[in-house]
């Protein structure tokens, strides 16, 4: 049972890479405003996603299964506590060395998703900016009683 917990955690680490890479090239298809790339790539990362979520309650399973037959072994067990009670110190550092390249994956992932949150944010603000310049339409720093402000300029005059 431990050593297919080994497995599981090596395959979720993995796929915790392949999500980083993906990430980047998310990154390259932001800064391009390459749409049809950027299309694909979410297509991409729901498949990872639901590869996560297979994995992890796989995990889950294997957690459980070792739990009934370990009484130290509960449901709020740190994982430095958890890998103390592997039956013998190579499962011990194999788990220990898989849990270090796991942290550093899911870091790594969460940080290029922060960063592309902050470069999708700032095109869509872009193109906010452009819309409403195009259309006349200005924000006002204030609030109404239905909420936001918007005033329209009128640009082109048709009736001319």
């Amino acid at each position: 049972m431990w050593q297919k917990l080994i497995e599981i955690l090596n395959k979720i680490s993995t796929v915790y890479d392949e999500l980083a890479k993906l990430g980047e090239k998310k990154r390259d298809a932001l800064v391009a405003v390459d749409m049809d790339s950027l299309s694909k790539i979410l297509d991409h990362e729901q498949l990872i996603a639901a590869k996560i979520q297979n994995l992890e309650q796989q995990r889950s399973s294997i957690l459980l299964e070792l739990s009934k037959n370990n009484p130290a072994i509960t449901l709020n067990i740190k994982a430095e506590d958890f890998y103390k009670t592997a039956p013998t110190p190579f499962v011990r550092k194999q788990l220990l060395a898989i849990h270090k390249k796991l942290t550093e994956n899911v870091e790594r992932t969460l940080k290029i998703r922060d960063n592309n949150q902050i470069l999708a944010q700032s095109a869509l603000d872009a193109v906010k900016f452009q819309l409403n310049r195009l259309s006349g339409a200005f924000v006002e720093p204030t609030y109404g009683t239905k909420g936001a402000i918007v005033t329209h300029q009128k640009k082109l005059d048709y009736e001319a």
